[in-house]
């Protein structure tokens, strides 16, 4: 599958935000979490928001970081890496990574902080990210997430 990373536009917040909700990744006892998710065109204008979009013009995935982010400055924090599930397994996740941290160093960044949704941990550790804690639960996670670190 052959995609584009690119700054998300506003018409891009209702398919982001069908992304999000829709996720397998985010099934059973997780779906809590993102149910009421909303990517608006607000996030989209405080945040970096980019899209990877197919040759076609449909999202593939996106990410979302946080300004400010947890950290220091110099860091970023990875708010959202989300994947189509009718696209997983083909090397989107990654292009959003390279892209993101093609962006960290553009701006000066040599470190994402990532707070992981729990099944995602092992592709962000194959990516390179390490474990660094745990951030508790609250409100609708009822579960710890791992804390991780990717330097780029």
């Amino acid at each position: 599958m052959s995609a584009t990373v690119q700054p998300a536009q506003h018409r891009d917040a209702d398919a982001l935000t069908r992304i999000v909700r829709t996720s397998a990744a985010y099934a059973g006892g997780y779906q809590a979490m993102v149910a009421d998710d909303t990517i608006t065109t607000r996030y989209l204008e405080a945040n970096r928001v980019r899209v990877a979009r197919t040759d076609a013009g449909g999202i593939a995935g996106f990410t979302g970081v946080l300004v400010p982010g947890r950290g220091e400055p110099g860091e970023w924090e990875l708010d959202y890496l989300f994947v189509a599930d009718d696209v997983q397994g083909h090397g989107i996740g990654s292009l959003l990574l390279d892209d993101l941290c093609t962006e960290a160093r553009a701006a000066d960044v040599s470190r994402v902080h990532i707070v992981s949704h729990p099944p995602a941990e092992a592709f962000y550790l194959r990516y390179g990210a390490r474990r660094v804690g745990t951030v508790p639960g609250g409100g609708s996670i009822t579960w710890q997430r791992p804390h991780l670190l990717l330097d780029c």
